[in-house]
């Protein structure tokens, strides 16, 4: 890509000269869609981001938000989405490490992963290729750093062919005092690279992810791609961590998108100061670089931190003890943002003009439609094992048994769950962690496909007794200059910051990923949302059933077909089930319920509906015996209608009372120790033993091993 002529115009004018080269490619960086959001921010003030918990919202490397007075988590999220197509491996293991690196930024300790990933149809080789790829790289990556992978989703459709998504959410955990921001601080100080060495690789990346996929990518955009180095990352983060222990960096910044140009320009920009920077004092892997490549290479594994003159021999003495390279690189000052290269003035530039001055796009949308009801006559025997066998619905252990989700002993609740549970013993409680999206949703029903994913997700915290607390997004789309994708795009915003706001949910942070479009066409818009929530056990109600109780179905027991598993698998179309409009105090009640003394097991009800909620539920040693009675089998055990759950319980008489007036409450029958799945549905009985439901479900390892 080269700068568009009407921003060269901008720059011209406002430097009443013509850039240099490195001027004019740093700005083609940092004014691309990737960095600037220029398509995406006008659209961002939907979101409320301010509660009385959020210490520092979007805007820096990693949100702040407030546990109790003395200990922070913060939150995070990005995308590695083009990378990973181009090289599933380092595509996705260079996106856990900067996502790690933007917790360090804060001054936070990393303590947990989550990954939602999204890939074309399962039954596509390509696909598997690149699922194959993209878990090892988050595996080996995120194992060897000791960060542990708690969460997330997998998600395949047909639209995702020619472009994958990769999102990656951090928690990261400090006590108030060790908060540092990427806001630089002081003229005189120094600035100091701290990490890796510098080469060519991940050239142009920020450009490279913002623009479509062609179809030669796999081979021509390669050398965009980062390539990892997950031991030098578990020494950087160590090393920031004895660093900030002992008040030694003022502000710092990971480097990430457009390499040491992006980080250093942006940590002095939102100080409102500049720098003097000499590139030839970068340390450098490789020979003769020139200095737009020092300026804009993506090595990864790299911080640059603000210093008081004092402490930069200390700083340097913390480095060397870890094996990292350490470069004074340069001053923070109170005038423009200057490099030099070899006695020669490279960039001289209003460090706030580089970082604000992209203008915004003013892009025309279409409003999206949704489908009319044409639904499949479908036997219930065969949809039902077709959709608790999709890979949509199947289990996902293939997929998170290669993570290490034990690391660091706080995982209490393991992946598989509604949603992790990780024991804060420093606050005495535990935060649930929920992260995920589900693009059929949002194909069918942008707008309220998106409120649904925002629902879900809090329902997963709640079935495991949590409070939401915060939440960071990771808004995807293809080209946004397409009428009716920027429409599509449109909606999932509008509709994510909506159910949020009715949720009391802030949300704090986010990334957005858009020209994700490939010669197949764009990728569905996708909110993936990573929220947390706390509560106050470590512990929480497991999905599975224990065999000793009632089971109960809480929340509206038919919903439309729209967007659900049961219609991609037996064909026909449906309008997206309408939302409960008392969403806050029907998640406030599964709280309590789940909390209750008489409550066994409770699990949310979402992808593949009441079906696939049942089929997960028993085990080896528990099973259930369930009558649906008159009801519409289909829109009864398929709809996929958020904000419900399933509960097993010694005292239903007290569910009853707790939704009463709030949301139906059906009794669905017993679970047992048959070990045996019973379905009474449409007049015809369905069994299966756990095994046989486990066979269904295990296609993934059918497909990989």
């Amino acid at each position: 890509m080269s700068l568009d002529d009407s921003d060269r115009e901008l720059v011209v004018a406002e430097l009443g000269r013509d850039p240099t080269s490195a001027e004019e490619a740093l700005f083609e960086n940092l004014w691309s869609e990737h960095c600037a959001y220029r398509s995406s921010r006008p659209l961002l003030s939907a979101f409320e981001s301010e509660s009385d918990d959020v210490v520092i919202g979007p805007g820096d490397d990693a949100a702040v938000v407030a546990l109790d007075d003395s200990t922070y988590i913060t939150m995070g999220i990005e995308s590695h989405n083009h990378p990973s197509y181009v090289d599933p491996y380092d595509g996705a293991a260079t996106g856990v490490g900067g996502i790690v690196r933007d917790t360090l930024s804060m001054g936070a300790y990393p303590i947990a992963l989550a990954d939602s990933l999204y890939f074309g149809g399962f039954d596509r080789e390509h696909s598997r290729y690149l699922l194959e790829g993209v878990v090892e790289g988050i595996a080996d990556y995120g194992n060897s750093i000791g960060v542990p992978t708690v969460t997330g989703s997998t998600q395949f459709h047909p639209d995702y062919e020619g472009n994958p998504l990769v999102n990656v959410a951090c928690v990261g955990l400090l006590p108030a005092e060790r908060l540092i921001t990427a806001e630089a601080q002081t003229p005189g100080n120094k600035l100091l690279l701290v990490g890796n060495s510098t080469g060519r690789d991940g050239l142009g990346g920020a450009s490279f992810a913002s623009e479509d996929l062609a179809e030669d990518a796999e081979t021509e955009d390669r050398p965009a791609v980062q390539v990892g180095d997950p031991y030098t990352e578990k020494l950087l983060i160590e090393a920031n961590e004895e660093l900030v222990d002992g008040a030694l960096v003022e502000s710092a910044r990971d480097l990430g998108a457009a390499g040491l140009g992006g980080a250093s320009s942006e940590l002095v920009a939102k100080g409102g100061l500049g720098a003097d920077i000499d590139l030839e004092r970068v340390h450098q892997r490789e020979p003769n670089m020139n200095a737009l490549e020092i300026l804009l290479a993506e090595s990864q594994e790299r911080m640059v931190y603000e210093v008081r003159p004092e402490n930069v021999d200390a700083v340097a003495e913390v480095a060397e003890k870890y094996d990292l390279g350490c470069s004074v690189i340069g001053d923070v000052t109170d005038g423009n943002y200057v490099c030099e290269f070899e006695g020669e003035t490279v960039v001289d530039v209003p460090a706030e003009f580089i970082g604000d001055g992209a203008p915004m796009n003013d892009l025309p949308s279409e409003e999206p439609t949704q489908p009319d009801r044409d639904l499949p006559d479908a036997d219930v025997r065969e949809a039902f094992e077709a959709v608790v066998g999709s890979p949509n619905c199947a289990s996902k252990r293939w997929v998170y048994r290669q993570y290490d989700h034990e690391v660091q002993t706080r995982t209490s609740v393991l992946p598989g769950d509604d949603s992790a549970v990780l024991a804060i013993r420093r606050a005495e409680l535990g935060l649930a962690f929920s992260s995920g999206a589900n693009p059929s949703w949002t194909t069918t029903a942008p707008y309220d496909g998106a409120r649904a994913v925002a629902l879900e997700n809090a329902t997963n915290l709640a079935a495991k007794g949590a409070t939401p607390l915060a939440a960071v997004d990771c808004l995807n789309g293809g080209n946004p200059e397409k009428p009716d994708v920027y429409g599509g795009f449109k909606g999932i915003v509008d509709g994510l910051a909506d159910m949020c706001s009715a949720l009391d949910v802030p949300v704090v942070g986010g990334n957005v990923s858009l020209y994700n479009d490939s010669p197949s066409g764009p990728i569905p818009p996708t909110p993936t949302l990573a929220m947390t929530g706390t509560t106050a056990e470590y512990d929480a109600p497991p999905a599975e059933l224990s065999g000793e109780g009632t089971l109960l179905f809480v929340g509206e027991p038919t919903a439309d077909l729209g967007g659900s598993e049961y219609l991609a698998q037996m064909g026909g179309s449906d309008r997206f089930p309408e939302l409960p409009g008392n969403a806050p105090e029907l998640l406030s009640r599964l709280r309590e319920v789940a909390t209750a003394d008489g409550t066994l097991a409770v699990h949310d009800v979402s992808d593949g509906g009441l079906a696939v909620t049942l089929a997960e539920m028993v085990s080896d040693d528990a099973g259930a015996s369930v009558s649906l009675g008159d009801a519409d089998g289909a829109e009864t055990l398929f709809s996929e209608l958020p904000g419900r759950a399933v509960v097993e319980t010694t005292d239903p008489d007290a569910v009853f009372d707790a939704f009463d007036g709030v949301a139906p409450v059906t009794e669905l029958g017993e679970a047992n120790d048959s070990g045996t799945l019973q379905l009474e549905v449409d007049g015809e009985g369905l069994r299966y033993a756990a095994s046989e439901i486990a066979a269904l479900r295990d296609v993934l390892v059918r497909e990989l091993e």
